[in-house]
């Protein structure tokens, strides 16, 4: 049981860093499950590679709390108002996603979870991000605060998220990558996507809870319960790093790391299915 737990903690530690930053935690994943396999069924396997990240979602929900809560007596009347719009903005958000991954969860797993296409999203996405980077250097942001961000921009990287859904993309990078075409700022375009993340991540995980069904061993509950704790800890650290880091410096870096990761996992699953086929 010991080993499981650490094979857990370092799973754990993989999800809270790449969830949040913009280089793809499935890609991480399907790299760390390559050579740390807990010694679960696969359904168990695949509900908690969705399930770990709740732990993630609290660390947002914890660092933002007064910014998110709308009945916090510290606020006035104006900014109440303004975390409720965030909120109706958040929703909106969602929507895209919501209805195209509800209706496609099933195909687009059978379709895309699968090492070609991570390293193929990891790459090009990685690309994108130092054209964008690139191509915004001389251009001023248009929205440079959350209260800036209208209802019509919010649902534009609603669409965005919606690619998310295809393994390897990174719904933190895509929906950053896409508020930063239309005009928003590095920080505003995290912000919001660690927000937008809240009620995505709670629906995926209950949905996943829901196909699993709510019936665990002694080992099953430790294990979900570690490995969301090591998220929510090491997501505080990550987060806390990317807003900060981005201050002072562009995505370009993630985008060089992206294409990297995207051929060692090329490289690795080419080789794997030729020395093993």
């Amino acid at each position: 049981m010991l080993i499981e737990l650490l094979k857990v903690i370092v799973l754990g530690i993989v999800e809270g860093i790449t969830e949040w930053l913009p280089i793809s935690s499935t890609g991480h994943m399907i790299l760390v499950n390559e050579f740390i396999k807990l010694h679960v069924s696969h359904d168990f396997m695949e509900m908690f590679l969705v399930v770990i990240q709740l732990g993630a979602i609290l660390a947002v929900c914890v660092l933002y709390f007064h910014k998110l809560n709308p009945f916090s007596p510290k606020k006035t009347t104006k900014e109440k108002r303004q975390t409720f719009s965030l909120w109706g903005k958040v929703i909106v958000g969602c929507l895209p996603a919501a209805v195209i991954g509800l209706a496609l969860d099933d195909k687009i797993d059978a379709l895309f979870y699968n090492a070609q296409t991570v390293a193929f999203t990891l790459i090009l996405y990685g690309v994108l991000f130092i054209i964008v980077e690139n191509y915004n250097k001389n251009r001023t942001p248009e929205v440079t605060s959350l209260p800036q961000l209208t209802y019509k921009i919010a649902l534009i990287i609603g669409f965005f998220q919606v690619l998310a859904l295809i393994p390897g993309t990174s719904r933190s990078g895509a929906t950053i990558l896409g508020a930063m075409i239309i005009g928003t700022s590095r920080y505003v375009a995290a912000e919001y996507s660690f927000f937008l993340s809240i009620p995505v991540m709670f629906g995926a995980s209950l949905l996943k809870m829901l196909k699993y069904g709510f019936v665990y061993t002694g080992q099953e509950v430790v294990i979900l319960v570690v490995g969301m704790v090591v998220a929510f800890v090491v997501s505080i650290l990550a987060i806390k790093f990317l807003m900060g880091y981005i201050k002072k410096n562009d995505f370009k870096a993630f985008g060089v790391y992206r294409i990297i990761l995207g051929i060692i996992v090329a490289v690795y699953f080419v080789a794997k299915h030729f020395l093993f086929a």
